[in-house]
């Protein structure tokens, strides 16, 4: 009887011992979370509905528009967005203007979209599109456009180019340098 008492006092301790180290490290865990919630409240992000995206495909101010439609889940997205954080660089001082229409669901803004923008550093604008109705909406950026990833619109003022396709750096750059003549 005595082996048992002694057996069930070890287990007893030893659970206590798990739960404290348990509980400390759910502490840590906890100003983790808070810290890298703080980082990312910093990550300006701002959410349209078609109707407040629509004026950014229609300005004319002369400004060459480079408007790329992708998703963090988009293997083919990600991949090319390095080229149009390039083209954002390289072209600034040329009146190019690059915005990226992450289509990622609204739930995943702040656990998944704005890590991915703070962790690849993304510098050019973000913007999020929030509307359900595509039916609606992916035929007024271009009616050929089937709804697929990833799709980018190249405008300047009334000039205009719909791509349904993935780019290489050297094929963006030489369609913004149409724009450009």
């Amino acid at each position: 009887m005595r082996k048992y008492a002694v057996i069930g006092l070890v287990a007893v301790l030893t659970a206590c011992i798990g739960k404290n180290s348990k509980v400390q490290f759910a502490s840590n865990e906890l100003t983790v979370l808070e810290q890298s919630k703080t980082n990312l409240d910093s990550i300006k992000l701002d959410v349209f509905d078609f109707n407040g995206l629509k004026p950014l495909l229609n300005k004319k101010d002369d400004a060459i528009y480079v408007i790329n439609f992708w998703a963090t889940w988009c293997r083919p997205c990600v991949k090319e967005l390095l080229y149009f954080e390039k083209l954002n660089r390289e072209y600034a001082g040329k009146n190019v203007k690059v915005i990226l229409v992450s289509l990622d669901f609204p739930h995943l803004y702040d656990s998944k979209l704005k890590p991915f923008i703070k962790d690849r550093k993304i510098k050019s604008k973000v913007v999020a599109l929030d509307d359900a109705d595509m039916n609606s909406w992916i035929p007024q950026v271009n009616e050929a456009w089937s709804g697929a990833i990833p799709a980018t619109v190249i405008y300047r003022n009334d000039k205009r180019k719909f791509f349904e396709k993935s780019f290489t750096y050297e094929e963006l750059e030489n369609e913004v340098a149409l724009f450009l003549k």
